[in-house]
């Protein structure tokens, strides 16, 4: 999902930071550009990096809210983050979140973390007062842990890879 968490990023890597441009939509809403930047990085994060075979386009995106990260500082938005988010009752009683990736170019400088945090705001604007729930991969569990999620369920292989299930308590 994510590369190196790296926890103090160096100037260089910061000079990498995207202005963000957020785009926060449902599947009917998304452009076609915008769709096919989505799966072109899913595809090249999941399929070919983590070289992990699994049925991307699964049925869930059209039951789903999509979190874009575009960098506009190049002269075209340039896609730097992606994740989705479930309704609950689709795949989980919880909203979920998943598909999280980030580019390779804004890796190691945070970024992740800014995504995920940008992703849990908005989650719980859509969804008060409801937990969260994640199907983490198990190596980026202390990642989660520090964004306020705790293992609900022993790890278990999902296409290859070890997952955990994961919830964020509610917030009031």
């Amino acid at each position: 999902m994510f590369g190196a968490m790296d926890s103090s990023p160096n100037v260089a890597a910061l000079a990498r930071a995207p202005k963000v441009r957020w785009q926060w939509s449902r599947f009917a809403d998304l452009a076609p550009a915008e769709l096919y930047a989505a799966l072109a990085a899913r595809q090249q994060v999941f399929a070919v990096e983590q070289k992990c075979a699994f049925q991307d386009a699964d049925g869930h995106d059209l039951h789903a809210r999509h979190l874009f990260a575009w960098d506009a500082r190049p002269p075209e938005l340039v896609l730097a983050g992606y994740l989705r988010v479930l309704d609950p009752g689709r795949k989980f009683a919880e909203p979920s979140i998943g598909r999280v990736l980030t580019l390779p170019p804004y890796r190691g400088i945070g970024f992740g973390r800014t995504l995920m945090a940008e992703g849990l705001d908005r989650t719980r604007l859509a969804w008060p007062g409801r937990p969260i729930r994640i199907a983490a991969q198990q190596r980026l569990e202390r990642f989660y842990r520090a964004l306020g999620f705790h293992a609900v369920a022993p790890p278990y292989d999902e296409d290859g890879i070890a997952h955990i299930d994961m919830l964020a308590a509610a917030k009031a």
